[in-house]
């Protein structure tokens, strides 16, 4: 089975397309760097040819409010019309936990638009929401700084290794299209701050982390269950402290 990944040289999409060729599938990275671009449809249709299966990884570049829009309903609308005129049979595209509870944001209000597209597009699709990964807690950590404080809430997030991501992801795409989401989180749930305290500390990171209930998260409130999966989402098994340790 050909399999293309939009965004296929980054983080979950370069994992991905190992997994899929590893089981004997036709995997193909697709991303600027490889000639496709999603944004001006440049090697869209060459990529495509005999393709069964689109898998959408990829990322906005800039998260600024305006650029972020532009970019998934654009990259979104190119991808499934030549998705459509190549017959290709099943569009995924991974996207977040709580993005429907994130409207706050202008990067969640664009994956929205993103997910809004691909349910309408009347292409067989599905959609796979995942948590935060661990490699992202840094990240979180920077977007919350103030000189040497860090400003979190104590909000729940139930964190996933990236590498159980892309074999979530990887199975979704060779199975049946459901036509709907499926979520999927790591074994464990914190609090949003005192993840972060572990990780910083577990880096020697000389930061302090306060607990602020009013903190936003990418710009959006948090209420204690936003960033949490409903009770049907499918658990991962890499445990955050065990892949900690291994980055020590």
């Amino acid at each position: 089975m050909k399999v293309v990944v939009i965004g296929g040289t980054g983080l979950i999409g370069s994992k991905l397309v190992g997994k899929l060729n590893e089981h004997g599938h036709e995997a193909v990275a697709a991303a600027p760097n490889t000639g496709v671009n999603t944004l001006t449809g440049e090697g869209l249709a060459e990529v495509l040819e005999g393709a069964s299966v689109v898998v959408d990884v990829s990322n906005s570049p800039s998260w600024e409010e305006e650029a972020v829009m532009n970019f998934f309903r654009t990259s979104t609308a190119n991808l499934l019309e030549a998705e459509a005129k190549a017959g290709v049979a099943h569009h995924v595209a991974l996207s977040v936990v709580g993005t429907d509870r994130l409207q706050e944001s202008g990067y969640f209000r664009a994956k929205q638009a993103q997910e809004d597209l691909i349910k309408e597009s009347g292409m067989p699709y599905s959609i796979v929401h995942a948590t935060q990964f661990f490699e992202f807690v840094k990240g979180i950590a920077d977007i919350s700084t103030e000189g040497d404080t860090v400003r979190l809430s104590p909000a729940k997030i139930q964190p996933i290794y990236s590498d159980d991501v892309a074999a979530a992801v990887g199975r979704t795409a060779v199975g049946t299209p459901v036509n709907g989401v499926v979520e999927i989180a790591g074994p464990d749930v914190f609090q949003l701050d005192e993840l972060v305290r572990t990780a910083l500390a577990a880096k020697n990171d000389p930061r302090t982390v306060v607990t602020d209930p009013q903190s936003p998260y990418s710009g959006a409130q948090l209420e204690e269950t936003t960033l949490l999966p409903g009770p049907d989402a499918h658990i991962a098994e890499t445990k955050f402290a065990d892949w900690l340790a291994q980055q020590q």
